[in-house]
């Protein structure tokens, strides 16, 4: 249940960031709005999450996610620059990812 909800923390936190984009410095209501409630809602599921999965395992993949899919996002349709480095920088993001995970949730 607990990695659930943290897609759905995830889903949220991507949403509310593209949302962001689009309000243009919270001068446009609907886009604001969503930005709003996609965070009060991404920050609700990951404090959910908190009660089944280490904070550091949560945490690291909530916002190592976040960063990659934005990034694409912004690359596929924002037409922010794609450039070997850039993609690399997401490579490393997903890699750091997984390498805190492959050190597990207890000692």
């Amino acid at each position: 249940m607990g990695y659930t909800l943290l897609a759905g923390a995830i889903a949220a936190e991507i949403a509310a960031t593209t949302a962001m984009k689009y309000s243009e410095g919270f001068t446009r209501l609907w886009p604001s709005v969503i930005t709003l409630c996609g965070y009060v809602l991404s920050y609700a599921l990951l404090s959910q999450t908190l009660k089944t999965l280490s904070v550091g395992t949560a945490y690291a993949i909530w916002a190592g996610a976040g960063t990659a899919v934005i990034a694409v996002i912004g690359m596929l349709f924002l037409h922010e620059p794609v450039s070997p480095v850039r993609l690399a920088g997401i490579v490393l993001v997903i890699v750091g990812v997984v390498v805190l995970n492959l050190g597990g949730s207890h000692p």
